[in-house]
């Protein structure tokens, strides 16, 4: 009787097995690439929940990570830009000047002050 329901366990395990199968894990999953572009999730492939932030399709907890107006600007972070290397279209709309420091890092432009390296401006730019 033992062996019977043992038998019978082992045989349900078995059918049961290709139910936990996801079917479009083999298409590529919710990020595959169409011909006319991506497919699944919202636009571009972002979530419709991070889609509505409008803050890149970045997860909560790595747009807390981004540093804002009046923070210190942590050494090492970012690559430091000359102001002749950002766009002349960027420099006039955004009143960028040369006496401040500009770091690129993630996709924002930081214009620092030299003198107490607190961030005056953060700008949406993607460059590279």
């Amino acid at each position: 009787m033992k062996q019977l329901l043992v038998l019978a366990g082992a045989a349900a395990l078995t059918y049961a097995a290709p139910a936990y199968a996801k079917p479009d894990h083999a298409k590529g999953g919710p990020h595959a690439q169409h011909v006319n572009g991506p497919v699944g999730y919202g636009a571009g492939g972002c979530p419709p929940g991070l889609a509505k932030k409008n803050n890149g399709c970045l997860p909560p907890g790595q747009a807390k990570k981004l540093y804002s107006v009046g923070q210190r600007f942590p050494t090492g972070y970012g690559y430091p830009w000359q102001y002749n290397q950002i766009p002349y279209d960027l420099r006039t709309q955004y009143g960028f000047d040369q006496r401040y420091n500009y770091y690129y890092g993630d996709g924002y432009l930081y214009r620092v002050d030299p003198a107490t390296m607190l961030i005056s401006q953060v700008v949406n730019a993607i460059l590279r």
